[in-house]
């Protein structure tokens, strides 16, 4: 979980969901039970007048609040159809909005989904941020591909620890031109305990999410079954989009520079001014 999110939040990055496409959404059936309803009719007709929120902002009830129909098991093995929502970060925002404000877990729930949708917002205008937000935004991005691609490798033979460290190795050393983890570790200076990926540029942490969302689709087309082949997918992988760099004549990304600050340090300066914000109601939203 990214570090911008804090203890408290916990619970609502728990139930987050990624699409294989990597787009976030939130199942209302969950984020009921998290926000202490206890009987969906009391929630539903919350979800009505944050569908009306919705629509009052000019934007579209169906992109942001999709019915599903899903089927239940009740008594003696029995099915029951029932509706649930696959909630955008904008849909619960407007939920936590029009919730029962005596509840302490909507108050989190407001500061939570505005951070998030803040950084949404953020990553939209990408071209015109500085560095570090640029780095903040992709790091994020990093995260949620690497969660899909951890599933992705599983589901194509690695399994054990052993081979998904040799999985993952694969895919730096296709980058950095044969350099291993503790190579690039050792490159960048870092501590023990320190991540690579948090003390990379926004240059840096592009090509890895390249390099990381490829491989996953790779794998994914080419219906690989074993931990071989997966790592030498991995392999290939990062060694195109090495060579890709090379081709435009760009810098190979164990040149780049090491910022001084950490995404860890830059998450907790932006969490602060985000939650006093937030709390403030100096957080500007579409509502």
């Amino acid at each position: 979980m990214s570090n911008l999110i804090g203890k408290e939040y916990k619970c609502f990055e728990d139930i987050k969901q990624l699409r294989t496409d990597a787009t976030e959404f939130w199942s209302a059936r969950e984020l009921a039970v998290v926000l202490d309803y206890t009987k969906w009719e009391n929630f539903a007709k919350v979800i009505k007048r944050a569908q009306i929120a919705c629509e009052n902002s000019g934007r579209s009830v169906s992109d942001h609040f999709p019915e599903v129909r899903k089927m239940i098991e009740i008594a003696k093995g029995a099915q029951r159809e029932i509706i649930d929502y696959e909630l955008s970060r904008y849909a619960c925002y407007l939920i936590v909005q029009n919730g029962d404000p005596r509840k302490e877990v909507i108050a989190l729930g407001q500061t939570y989904f505005a951070i998030q949708t803040y950084r949404q917002e953020v990553a939209d205008r990408f071209n015109e941020l500085d560095e570090d937000s640029r780095r903040l935004v992709v790091r994020g991005d990093i995260k949620q591909w690497n969660q899909l691609l951890a599933e992705t490798a599983r589901n194509a033979g690695v399994i054990t620890a052993e081979e998904f460290a040799i999985f993952q190795n694969a895919g730096y050393m296709g980058l950095y031109g044969g350099m291993t983890v503790d190579d690039i570790h050792r490159k960048k200076g870092l501590a023990v305990g320190q991540k690579i990926l948090d003390y990379m540029g926004s240059t840096e942490l592009i090509a890895n999410l390249f390099r990381i969302s490829q491989t996953e689709e790779k794998l994914r087309k080419d219906n690989v079954e074993d931990a071989i082949t997966a790592t030498s997918v991995h392999h290939s992988v990062g060694r195109e989009v090495r060579e890709a760099i090379e081709k435009i004549g760009g810098t190979m990304p164990e040149d780049l520079p090491t910022p001084e600050k950490s995404i860890a340090q830059l998450e907790k300066e932006r969490l602060e001014l985000l939650k006093k914000k937030a709390i403030e109601g100096q957080l500007m939203l579409d509502e």
